[in-house]
């Protein structure tokens, strides 16, 4: 399955179903087939994205570091990263916001 966010304010932003479902669990919305956030949410939205990558890019460097200290070889992880993942989500949050127009996937 595919999350296809649509806005008149941007193109629209194609994800696979586990970096979609996991980028709206973070914004606190409910992964469904359906679904809208609006121009008013977008804040908490892309605050809440920009926690996530940063706590998941600290654990990773913690990790590393505790493994070097260890001796031992730095813990391997996905080769895509949130942050790659959710950077065109949250350019079209953005823009979205400064146009006033919501954003929909599932329609």
């Amino acid at each position: 399955m595919l999350f296809k966010f649509k806005s008149k304010a941007a193109g629209d932003v194609i994800m696979l179903e586990p970096s979609g479902r996991r980028v709206l669990q973070i914004i606190g919305k409910d992964p469904q087939a359906k679904g809208i956030i609006l121009p008013e949410q977008m804040p908490a939205a892309a605050a809440a994205l920009e926690a996530a990558i940063a706590k998941e890019e600290a654990e990773q460097r913690a990790m590393v570091e505790e493994a070097k200290a260890k001796g031992e070889a730095p813990p391997r992880f996905d080769a895509v990263t949130l942050r790659q993942r959710a950077v065109p989500f949250l350019d079209m949050l953005r823009r979205c916001e400064k146009a006033g127009q919501e954003i929909v996937w599932g329609v």
